[in-house]
């Protein structure tokens, strides 16, 4: 996804699943609501709540904080380590929505990102356009010192009278192997001297050092934020996934570790001596809480993978995300160390027609129908969810953006809920998620795996003191126009994930029926919510 979509917004979904064996048992289901929450952030935080967000991620631009972000000189005494130097204006919003998010019991997954300004990229290269280039890991290192101090649960600002919150779960960057967020991703005539691995480690290794020295050590961080795929033209686009990531540890494609000038090209070690001293040098590598991965399924089920370079088992989309959690546990154990660092799925989702073209010759893109996207999306978490080494499940977009310009690939319209506000089949499908990985039975006696979630029990029980909830599976017999009801399922998971089988009379359509409770933040009691629809043939 272009970084161009300044602050980004994902919300996530903290789950111990009571799940078969091999289930992943945290589960992370994330949205992005764009530019309304800016403008509405109490409205949209309650949107959220409504669907059973209970953490967002928060995107924040380092040049949107950042005093005179488009000079090639920062200001004269400038203190960039302390949060009260930069405008006041530039951190309204972000205290505002971090602010409302607690109020309404929603953490924060805060994103410390670019676009750097341009006197903290040396070079002052991509003056115009996307991408930083070679931005300064000292002057990124003070700008999250700056944050972490401020998001410490300590910190008043001016003319306030209690302190912020405290932001326990952190992001480093955005895309860093994609040329719209980090420059140069290689250099020579055929882009064959990788250098974005090389400069993204500076700045992981920064940010690490900015959080411990703001009581942030023992926080969640997550490396990579991934995009799912490269380019053959490395300089162009950007670098395949797993080869960012054994760069970014220093390691060929076979997981060994490099050595002379392809070592020192990448600022790696050159010597046995010196990798050994490599975790210790670069600790956040090795102490991370996770790796974060992009794994957009383009136009395609996501079960799979279609584009033909990513054969090479180079990608990371979730039909292939196989190839990167094992990249994940080779560099681990080319270093020594058994860790299972965990993939966090922070962008998903599927461009929509309407409102995109069902194909664009411009770009060469493909857009899927509305009910399409919904099936995709359940058939997607319910992936996520199986995966042990996966503990996030992603949708981009809560909305989709205004633009005139719907035929390109940027803006990206995958919401749940147009520009203008209405609900897309999307947005009941991440509501209640419903799948059925098979959905055809030789006779009524052969059960069927009904898969699902009610997100919104989560808070559900909060508000009501810990009642459990409660989700009825219907079915309308082919022919019919009368759901009845099969199975109630009580939700013991926290999160309101269930995974159950049941048999069915005859063919016909399933759906999932969930009622809210009577809650301050709910809506009426006895308002009741439906899943999609999924069709079963029986006999």
């Amino acid at each position: 996804m272009p970084f161009a979509a300044a602050l980004a917004l994902l919300a996530g979904l903290y789950a111990s699943l009571a799940a078969p064996a091999h289930a992943s048992t945290t589960q992370i289901s994330i949205i992005e609501p764009g530019p309304q929450l800016n403008s509405n952030p109490v409205g949209t935080l309650h949107t959220l709540r409504l669907l059973g967000v209970d953490e967002i991620r928060l995107n924040m631009g380092w040049d949107n904080v950042a005093p005179d972000a488009t000079s090639y000189k920062a200001p004269k005494h400038f203190n960039a380590t302390n949060p009260a130097a930069y405008p006041a204006a530039r951190w309204a919003v972000f205290d505002a929505i971090i602010r409302d998010a607690q109020a309404d019991g929603i953490g924060i997954d805060l994103d410390v990102s670019g676009r750097a300004p341009l006197w903290a990229m040396p070079g002052h290269q991509s003056v115009h356009g996307q991408g930083s280039f070679e931005p300064s890991a000292s002057d990124y290192q003070a700008f999250v010192q700056a944050v972490g101090k401020r998001y410490s649960g300590t910190y008043t600002p001016a003319h306030a009278s209690t302190p912020l919150p405290d932001v326990t779960f952190w992001s480093v960057w955005n895309e860093p192997n994609y040329t719209a967020s980090l420059k140069p991703q290689a250099t020579g005539k055929t882009g064959s001297t990788l250098v974005s691995p090389r400069i993204y480690r500076g700045l992981v290794d920064a940010a690490w050092k900015a959080l411990s020295s703001t009581g942030h050590r023992h926080d969640k961080v997550v490396i990579g934020e991934m995009t799912a795929r490269g380019y053959p033209d490395v300089q162009g686009g950007g670098m395949y996934p797993l080869v960012f990531l054994q760069s970014l540890y220093c390691l060929d494609s076979h997981y060994h570790q490099l050595r002379s000038a392809a070592a020192a090209t990448l600022g790696c070690p050159t010597t046995a001596s010196g990798s050994r001293r490599f975790s210790a040098q670069n600790p956040i590598l090795f102490d991370a809480t996770g790796v974060s991965s992009h794994p957009y399924s383009r136009w395609y089920p996501p079960n799979v993978e279609r584009f033909s370079s990513c054969r090479t088992g180079l990608c990371a989309s979730l039909g292939d995300i196989g190839d990167l959690t094992k990249a994940i546990t080779k560099v681990q154990h080319a270093y020594g160390s058994n860790r299972q660092l965990p993939v966090y799925s922070t962008e998903y989702g599927y461009q929509t027609s309407p409102p995109k073209p069902s194909y664009s010759k411009k770009d060469n893109n493909y857009n899927v129908s509305l009910a399409t996207a919904a099936d995709y999306l359940n058939w997607a978490e319910y992936i996520s969810y199986k995966n042990p080494q996966i503990v996030s499940y992603d949708q981009y977009l809560l909305y989709d953006p205004k633009s005139t310009t719907l035929n390109n690939f940027d803006p990206y319209a995958s919401g749940l809920i147009t520009w203008n506000g209405h609900l897309k089949p999307t947005y009941y499908a991440f509501r209640l998620p419903l799948f059925l990985p098979t959905t055809t039975a030789s006779s009524s006696s052969q059960s069927l795996e009904v898969w699902g979630d009610v997100r919104p029990a989560h808070f559900a029980s909060l508000d009501t003191g810990g009642t459990p909830q409660t989700v009825e599976v219907q079915f309308e017999p082919k022919g019919s126009s009368t759901f009845t009801t099969v199975a109630t399922e009580t939700i013991t998971n926290s999160q309101g994930y269930f995974d159950t089988h049941l048999s069915f009379p005859s063919s016909g359509t399933v759906r999932l029926a969930y009622t809210y409770p009577a809650t301050d933040m709910m809506l009426a009691p006895g308002y009741t919510v439906f899943s999609r629809l999924v069709s079963v043939t029986v006999g």
